[in-house]
C-alpha cells in the first residue's frame, strides 16, 4: 500500500479524506483530537479478540489487518480485510465479533469508545459518516459473497487484486494515473484461505495473469496493473473499474 510520511498530525494524515472524521469540520477534530491515540501493532499480533470488551473504536492508517471467525470446531475462517481508512469497531456495541489480526505491521488512530460515542451524538458530519462507510462496508461484502460463491479461480485472483488496487489509489486524493502499482500485503497463503483456494492455485494463477500480461510481478510481492480495465475483465465484473467509495 501506500507509504505516506505520517506525524500524528490530521493535516498529515494519509488517510484523512476517507476515514470517519472526513467531514468534521476544525472544531469537531479538536474534540476528536481530545480523545484519539496511536497504537501500532506487528504482523500477526492480535488487535481484538472475538467477544473481548472494547475500550476503543478507530481508523485503519496503514497496514492491513484481517478479520477471522473461529467456528465451534476450532476451525477458522477469515471473512474480511481491513485496509487503510476503514473503521474498527461498532459505537454501541460492546465487544467485536470477530478476531482482527494484524496481517502486516498496522498504524492505528484510537478514539476512546464512551467519549467517541457521546461526540458521535451530538455530531452530524461523524455520525453520518460512518453510515456511509457502514453502507459501503455492506456492499463490499455482499459483493465478496459473489466472488467466493461464483467465480472461477482466476476471476477470484483477479478480483481481490482489483480491490486492493482501487482502494490503493483512492488513498490518493488525486486519483490513480497511469499504471496501478502496489505491494501485495498479503502472502500467497493467506490469499488462498481468504478466497477459499489452495496455495498451489493461488500461485498456478497468480503466474497466469503474470503471463498473459494482466500483471507484472517484482519478486512476489510488488505488483504493476498496466491497465486496470483488462483486470477487471479479468475479475469478470462489467464495472467501468471506478474508484471504491
Amino acid at each position: 500500500m501506500q507509504s505516506q510520511a505520517f506525524t500524528g498530525n490530521c493535516s498529515d494524515c494519509p488517510v484523512r479524506h476517507r476515514a470517519v472524521c472526513a467531514h468534521c469540520e476544525i472544531d469537531e477534530l479538536d474534540e476528536l483530537e481530545s480523545i484519539k491515540y496511536y497504537r501500532t501493532f506487528e504482523a500477526g499480533q492480535t488487535i481484538i479478540w472475538s467477544g473481548d470488551k472494547m475500550a476503543f473504536v478507530g481508523s485503519v492508517i496503514a497496514g492491513i489487518a484481517s478479520l477471522t471467525q473461529t467456528m465451534e470446531d476450532g476451525r477458522t475462517q477469515m471473512v474480511g480485510l481491513l485496509l487503510p481508512s476503514d473503521f474498527v469497531g461498532r459505537p454501541g456495541r460492546d465487544g467485536s465479533a470477530y478476531d482482527v489480526t494484524a496481517t502486516t505491521d498496522v498504524v492505528m488512530c484510537c478514539f476512546r469508545k464512551k467519549p467517541f460515542e457521546q461526540l458521535m451524538a451530538r455530531t452530524p458530519h461523524i455520525a453520518h459518516r460512518l453510515l456511509q462507510m457502514t453502507l459501503d462496508e455492506l456492499d463490499a461484502a455482499r459483493e465478496w459473497m459473489l466472488v467466493l460463491g461464483r467465480k472461477t479461480a482466476r476471476e477470484k485472483i483477479a478480483s481481490l487484486l482489483s480491490i486492493i488496487a482501487r482502494r490503493d489509489a483512492s488513498l490518493s486524493p488525486n486519483g490513480p494515473s497511469g499504471a496501478m502499482v502496489f505491494d501485495l500485503p498479503l502472502t500467497r497463503e493467506a490469499m488462498a484461505d481468504y478466497l477459499g483456494l489452495t496455495l498451489e492455485t493461488v500461485s498456478r494463477q497468480m503466474s497466469a495473469l503474470k503471463r498473459d500480461g494482466v500483471i507484472l510481478l517484482e519478486g512476489k510481492r510488488h505488483v504493476t496493473v498496466p491497465d486496470m480495465g483488462r483486470l477487471m475483465e479479468e475479475a469478470g465484473d462489467d464495472s467501468d473499474g471506478g474508484l471504491m467509495a
